[in-house]
């Protein structure tokens, strides 16, 4: 189906106007007028692209105070803007390749901070043993904040049973949770409390933020490594212009996350929940296990978002609330999957 204007909560379809819940716009920003002028302002200011290097002996303050934002908002150590959340999965994994003895991932993990040379950290649904045995070892745990066709924070815990020889690093791709989950949207980073050396977050900012880029936050060491890889110091940084309307919105971000949280209690009150529908009034999402709800819902003129995730994995048909979506929008969805 092609469009040709942004799909905001109507979507228009061969002339015809559909209710829209796809996407990944979950604050509802890129047809937020004040947000956009904010956008419009700072492209006035910083133009519209800027080519070099981060580490050319021009500085732009606009780095500075969009990274400081990121920094309090996460509230972590020291962060760094990258043009891209999947940029932002690779420089990591490149850098900690070279610290790390063995990588462990979670199951159904963003191709963003997938590595070959992973294992697996469940066996059988049960902790790998390596995990368990004796030998001192350096290790990086990779993990969503939310995985896929899941409405709730990963569950860490399993951190807790690993045995003590091993050093842990935690990195952890928030580009789901990241302006959702957490105080005002500010992802849940800054809760994760574990016997672990290092905590890492990557997160698109395309995604809740409203703007191309990505982010990564950690420890100011670690920020500082990444800051001296070849990689980063030969690519553009992101676009300054949106670096700085990252600090400009933060009482944006702040509304609309509260808008998105309104819906989302608003439907937990009114659907009915049963097997066929995947729902958490924390999360954004309704997972969808009827495919036959697809075509029913697009009949009553409802598009979802309907797409196979990942090679050879089964489609993924999920229902996606924004911030922008009104009441009269979240009836007639909940009350013909409540029929």
């Amino acid at each position: 189906m092609n469009v040709n204007q942004f799909p905001d909560r109507i979507i228009e379809i061969n002339q015809e106007h559909y209710l829209y819940f796809g996407g990944t716009a979950y604050l509802g920003l890129p047809t937020n007028k004040n947000f956009q002028e904010l956008v419009i302002k700072n492209i006035r200011q910083w133009g519209t692209t800027y080519g070099s290097s981060r580490s050319a002996n021009i500085k732009l303050t606009a780095y500075e105070n969009g990274e400081n934002f990121l920094a309090n908002y996460i509230k972590a150590e020291s962060t760094v803007t990258v043009s891209s959340g999947m940029l932002a999965g690779k420089l990591v994994i490149d850098q900690l390749k070279k610290q790390t003895n063995s990588f462990f991932h979670f199951p159904n993990n963003h191709t963003a901070i997938q590595t070959n040379e992973s294992l697996p950290i469940f066996i059988n649904d049960q902790i790998n043993p390596r995990l368990l045995d004796s030998k001192f070892e350096k290790i990086t745990v990779l993990t969503d904040g939310v995985s896929g066709f899941q409405t709730k924070a990963v569950d860490l815990s399993i951190l807790k049973e690993i045995t003590n020889h091993k050093e842990i690093t935690l990195l952890i791709d928030e580009s789901h949770s990241f302006g959702i989950l957490g105080k005002n949207g500010s992802g849940i980073y800054s809760e994760i409390d574990l016997p672990i050396k290092r905590k890492i977050m990557i997160s698109s900012l395309g995604k809740a933020f409203g703007l191309n880029g990505g982010v990564i936050a950690s420890d100011a060491l670690f920020i500082n490594q990444i800051k001296e890889m070849d990689i980063f110091i030969s690519a553009a940084g992101m676009n300054p212009a949106f670096v700085q309307t990252l600090a400009d919105a933060s009482e944006i971000y702040k509304l609309q996350h509260q808008k998105l949280i309104e819906n989302l209690n608003y439907i937990d009150q009114t659907l009915i929940k049963n097997d066929n529908i995947k729902f958490d009034k924390s999360y954004p999402l309704i997972y969808l296990e009827d495919e036959n709800l697809i075509e029913l819902l697009k009949e009553n003129k409802i598009i979802i978002a309907s797409f196979k995730y990942q090679s050879n994995s089964k489609n993924l048909n999920r229902i996606v609330i924004t911030a922008n979506h009104l009441r009269e929008d979240l009836d007639k969805l909940v009350n013909i999957l409540n029929d």
